[in-house]
């Protein structure tokens, strides 16, 4: 899905959801999207302060992380101890990560025979999946090489 066309399915949820379309944040969008990895939220705040001051104030930066939340367009993906890692799915393949519990490094990967898998199991319960997310904790190879 096209940047534009996730602004304008933004804008419909913001009028159903009786929120206000501001300016920024629309621009937020752009913003967020293009911040390209995996975010805390302090993280990417601070990002997008020191891009542009004049882009909207702290809470309206949280604000807007949490109506993308709802809208679907940022997930949280991964607890790691006090973190919360969150990233930006809109438009993105479905995938899974796997976590560095020793440096926080994040693989991200995709496997049909995971997905064809699951799809089984649900059915085999007769359970509607609606979503999900596969966490693996592990150590990564760096991490482990200097053991």
């Amino acid at each position: 899905m096209e940047l534009s066309e996730l602004k304008k399915q933004f804008e419909q949820f913001l009028k159903q959801k009786g929120y206000k379309i501001t300016k920024s944040r629309l621009d937020l969008v752009d913003k967020i999207a293009s911040y390209g990895t995996h975010f805390e939220i302090e993280d990417l705040v601070m990002w997008i302060t020191s891009q542009d001051r004049g882009t909207a104030s702290r809470s309206t930066i949280y604000r807007t992380i949490r109506l993308l939340q709802d809208f679907g367009a940022i997930r949280e993906v991964i607890k790691l101890g006090n973190r919360t890692i969150y990233e930006f799915v809109a438009g993105r393949p479905h995938h899974e990560h796997l976590i560095c519990v020793k440096c926080g490094k994040i693989i991200e990967f995709s496997r049909e025979e995971i997905e064809e898998l699951q799809d089984r199991v649900c059915e085999e319960y007769r359970f509607t999946p609606i979503n999900h997310r596969l966490e693996i904790f592990g150590v990564c190879s760096e991490c482990s090489s200097t053991v």
